[in-house]
């Protein structure tokens, strides 16, 4: 899986070259938390939801 199509087909995909730059791969993904987001430069609440919730559903895959 590409994660920066993913994230752009979350309407996130400011976030793909911050995700990229940090070695976040498909396997790594499914292993961040909040804080985790925050170092990426996820700052708004909304988002991190989002991505947390989004990445919850790859778990279950």
């Amino acid at each position: 899986m590409d994660v920066g199509s993913w994230l752009r087909s979350l309407g996130l995909g400011q976030y793909a070259a911050a995700f990229e730059d940090n070695a976040v791969d498909a396997e790594t993904l499914r292993e961040l938390t909040a804080e985790d987001l925050k170092e990426l430069g996820v700052t708004l609440v909304g988002h991190r939801r989002k991505l947390l919730a989004a990445m919850g559903n790859l778990a279950d895959r």
